[in-house]
């Protein structure tokens, strides 16, 4: 038995959903923890592009069960969208392969509206939400107000609940200047909703809990990055959950003593999407990679920003997360370079930092501090084996692993499945 948790080291986007679906062949359940639709995973199968908003990337492989826990909140419209999409690309989803936990608290119409209402008024301070409601479910469930999936099944107390919050949050939205929620036709949509997802919620947990003691391999799919938890991240350009390896064990029941590994996954360069502060941020890395075709949101489609590795953040979330391995992902994203660049170490007010300050006002005002290396110069892309890599790969890995304690497990050089090397 072996149960791992997969996070992300940076601000997400950084591939998770790719080596969650590597790792998948040789796991019996994969769990996602935390996050709602805002988050996107793509992964790329003999040709196929699959884009997974709330369900696990595991969901792609044939016998595997998929579970969403407990710590997500979920849109009931859009995971019926999702599925939808992923049965006509061939994707087979029924109530035995996914899973979801009657805990997980409900994104409702009115949490879109509140969440796009506040990011407005924020002005040019503005988060960059994705405005589909989470952080605004999020706020609900902290307040003990919010709706949990386990009424999908008790379909007139679900009504009566849904009709008393609209009313409740249609004030708030009357008050914005934003359009209120028509209660009757949102209701019948829920309820049609319901009677679709209905027959896949059960106790997650302890569905978890005896597939450990049958023996079964879990792993845990993170959504987001270490830098968008809501405690650890660059507060307040975070998301409202926590997604590092502590939220996958809150997010879906499972002590922590029964986790195994955490790897954490890491780009070979850094983006971030939405606004903050980025000290590695690069214009010139950015144009090039978006001229490639490369970095632009799952979930948005928005371009992300882009700059070099920042080694510090890193090393940080590696720290934070008991990280005991890397995945290092789009290392081919920076073939066609002479040189390549690492931020080592922040200045700040002329001092030295190992670690990101903990205020977003002071990393904005953090200078990197950069080592150069030779690049490769060299297509990485059809490599099959780590052995076959360019010595100059190999050593800009190499010192990725000194800088952030962590060792290099998995390199990805390209977007497909078979592009995934075993270091």
């Amino acid at each position: 038995m072996s149960n791992t948790i997969v996070v992300g080291a940076q601000w997400g986007d950084e591939g998770k959903g790719k080596i969650v679906d590597y790792l998948t062949e040789n796991t019996d359940v994969v769990v996602r923890a935390a996050g709602g639709n805002n988050a996107g995973h793509t992964v790329i199968n003999n040709g196929t592009k699959y884009i997974l908003h709330l369900i696990p990337s595991g969901i792609l492989w044939e016998g595997k069960v998929c579970v969403i826990g407990n710590g997500v909140v979920m849109d009931p419209l859009g995971l019926i969208e999702e599925m939808n999409k992923l049965r006509a690309q061939g994707v087979k989803i029924t109530p035995e392969n996914l899973l979801i936990s009657e805990t997980a608290h409900l994104v409702m119409p009115y949490h879109r509206g509140l969440d796009q209402a506040r990011e407005a008024k924020r002005g040019d301070k503005k988060i960059g939400t994705t405005g589909r409601g989470i952080g605004p479910a999020y706020a609900d469930k902290v307040e003990r107000g919010g709706l949990r999936t386990i009424l999908l099944k008790q379909p007139e107390v679900f009504a009566a609940e849904l009709r008393e919050r609209i009313d409740l949050h249609n004030e708030t939205l009357r008050a914005a200047g934003v359009a209120e929620v028509p209660a009757e036709e949102t209701v019948v949509r829920m309820l049609e909703a319901a009677r679709i997802l209905a027959p896949h919620i059960t106790n997650t947990a302890v569905y978890c809990h005896e597939a450990i003691r049958a023996g079964k391999n879990l792993l845990f799919e993170g959504a987001q990055g270490t830098y968008l938890d809501i405690d650890h991240g660059t507060y307040p350009f975070v998301t409202s959950s926590n997604t590092t390896s502590g939220g996958a064990c809150t997010g879906s029941g499972v002590p922590p003593r029964m986790i195994d590994k955490v790897v954490a996954v890491a780009k070979a360069y850094t983006t971030r999407v939405g606004s903050g502060p980025f000290v590695t941020e690069n214009e010139n890395i950015g144009d090039m990679l978006h001229n490639m075709g490369r970095e632009f949101g799952a979930t948005t489609g928005r371009a992300r920003r882009c700059g070099w590795l920042d080694a510090v953040l890193v090393r940080y979330a590696v720290m934070i997360n008991g990280a005991d391995e890397l995945a290092i992902t789009n290392l081919d994203g920076l073939d066609g370079l002479d040189t390549v660049q690492i931020c080592t170490a922040y200045t700040l007010r002329g001092e030295t930092l190992n670690h990101p300050p903990s205020t977003a006002a002071d990393l904005e005002a953090c200078e990197p501090v950069y080592e150069t290396h030779q690049g490769w110069r060299q297509d990485l892309s059809g490599i099959k084996n780590f052995a076959d890599l360019p010595p100059l790969a190999k050593a800009y890995l190499k010192r990725v692993e000194e800088l952030t304690g962590a060792r290099v497990s998995l390199l990805g050089v390209g977007p497909s499945r078979d592009q995934t090397l075993v270091a």
